[in-house]
């Protein structure tokens, strides 16, 4: 088996990687690593992946590579598309955590010799760059709108060095303070929802910014998208709320709303930043689409 590693040259964790995970998929497969270097490198170089017919590729990152990889395998419009595997080396690690996959060797070892991946659903997004050109990205885990680009930014700058459950902690409840909340417009086929969002995510996976359990009860591959929904919350109640999210709860507020959906089309008055996996996607008017099964993944 042919597999491409690409690794998040800033990783924390790449000793790590270099010490436990290489060696041990080096004993078994046939293995080349790219590392990053610098933002939207993981993309360039999951397209070299699939010209050069690589069978798997991995991302050894967190879900910001993993979104880039995507991105890449996908924009290569190759009919043929390789496997997709992952190996947990982000601060968040939120599709990872939902796949079971964790940063062990032979856990990771086992994934790739049974050399079963799974059919895992995708969405798509056409929206306008921030040049305000047509540009059309992937999400595997989930995209955002409201505070979630916000936080991004915080955690771009941050030097994480309290680790991933204080640094997002801080980083949403400092967006807070700053952020208000926009009127925006989610559209579907079945329903619509108006009003002045803190957050509106459209989730693949279950969680998103660390363990934030958005649509608990999603499925990869069932065809379907989450969507979750929070209003004009004061701090007070969105503090509460962030508890039971992080424990896996669904909340019953009716500022509140939780859907379901295989396309959305998402739209604003003001300028409203889009986000995916911590990567920048663009601005609304946003078209949000499911494509079932489109890749196959180890997991």
């Amino acid at each position: 088996m042919k597999i491409a590693i690409i690794l998040n040259g800033v990783s924390r964790k790449k000793n790590k990687f270099y010490k436990e995970i290489h060696p041990a998929l080096a004993r078994h497969f046939d293995v080349s690593i790219w590392e990053t270097q610098c933002s939207g490198d993981a993309e360039i170089l999951a397209a070299r992946a699939v010209s050069e017919h690589f069978d798997v590729v991995v991302a050894a990152g967190g879900d910001g590579t993993l979104n880039q990889v995507i991105n890449g395998i996908l924009k290569s419009l190759k009919k043929e598309l390789p496997g997709v595997g992952v190996i947990p080396l982000g601060t968040g690690n939120d599709f990872a955590r939902m796949c079971s996959v964790k940063l062990d060797a032979d856990q990771i070892v086992q994934l790739l010799k049974a050399d079963k991946p799974r059919p895992t659903d995708i969405g798509m997004i056409v929206c306008g760059d921030e040049f305000g050109q047509p540009t059309t990205r992937y999400f595997i885990n989930a995209c955002s709108i409201g505070m979630g680009p916000e936080v991004v930014k915080r955690l771009l700058k941050s030097n994480r060095a309290w680790g991933p459950q204080i640094t997002y902690l801080t980083s949403i409840v400092s967006t807070f303070f700053t952020h208000r909340p926009q009127e925006v417009h989610c559209k579907t086929s079945a329903w619509e929802w108006k009003g002045r969002a803190r957050v509106l995510a459209i989730a693949n996976g279950q969680s998103f910014g660390n363990a934030l359990y958005i649509a608990p009860d999603a499925e990869i591959d069932d065809g379907i998208l989450n969507t979750f929904i929070a209003g004009d919350l004061s701090l007070l109640r969105f503090l509460v709320h962030l508890v039971g999210i992080k424990g896996k709860s669904k909340i019953n507020d009716p500022k509140i709303r939780y859907s379901k959906t295989r396309q959305a089309d998402l739209s604003s008055m003001a300028p409203c930043l889009l986000e995916a996996e911590g990567e920048m996607v663009g601005y609304l008017p946003a078209a949000i689409t499911l494509m079932a099964g489109k890749i196959k993944f180890f997991r």
